[in-house]
């Protein structure tokens, strides 16, 4: 029994079933197994000063202060598509691949636990209040948003935050999945995908500012995929 778990569990971390552009010396030593991607419990929190009861079906009920975003901000669309080894995902209006983070908290009230240095390299799917994303394939009674600390809106899939990676360089890439083991792609049904399952790795380090480039927006942290201490 031990000896069939552990090929199951060293299953998940083949290279066949790691999104394109894997490298195993990018990952963790230790396969993942299914444990770890169990929804985080009692341990997550909610962020200090955050909205309770903040998620709704409707953004325009919420968000009284909510700062007005730019196009290039706001995530306008919600697709359900399928990438290959992984299946289900949901993409943004851009084509990125969208995730859920186990340390949110969708009860007793729905709270994003992903802030700061975090939101740099796990930038929220934002909306502006009124607004409600093109649906294709999703559920729209399973969208709504929950406002962060500061003010703006973000998507919620079956009450789950939404996030892209940076990490994902180009559309369709999922890069993000098993971040953390706390990381994973969204299924349009906003449950954790585990169709394909690397081992645990370390998130890009967060963009460097314009101070840390010498001023000449050269060099950029994210470009280095190679992992990080960046956890979250």
């Amino acid at each position: 029994m031990i000896v069939v778990s552990a090929a199951i569990a060293a299953a998940f971390a083949l290279p066949g079933c790691a999104p394109k552009g894997y490298d195993s010396t990018d990952y963790g030593a230790q396969p993942a197994a299914n444990e770890v991607a169990a929804t985080a419990g009692p341990e997550a929190t909610a962020t200090p000063g955050a909205t309770p009861g903040a998620e709704t079906d409707d953004g325009a009920d919420e968000g009284g202060d909510a700062p007005e975003l730019s196009d290039d901000e706001v995530t306008s669309e919600l697709s359900a598509a399928k990438v290959k080894r992984m299946g289900e995902t949901v993409q943004n209006q851009d084509g990125f691949v969208l995730y859920r983070f186990d340390k949110d908290k969708v009860k007793p009230e729905v709270v994003s636990n992903c802030k700061g240095d975090c939101a740099k390299v796990w930038p929220p799917a934002l909306i502006n209040k009124g607004e409600k994303p093109k649906l294709e394939g999703v559920d729209s009674d399973l969208v709504g948003t929950v406002e962060r600390e500061d003010g703006t809106l973000q998507l919620t899939l079956d009450k789950w935050p939404l996030y892209t990676y940076i990490g994902d360089k180009k559309p369709g890439q999922w890069k993000g999945q098993n971040v953390a083991g706390t990381w994973f792609v969204v299924t349009p049904e906003g449950k954790k995908n585990l169709t394909c399952l690397p081992a645990v790795s370390k998130a890009v380090a967060p963009p460097a500012d314009d101070k840390e480039k010498g001023g000449d927006g050269g060099g950029d942290a994210e470009s280095d995929s190679s992992g990080s201490d960046y956890s979250y």
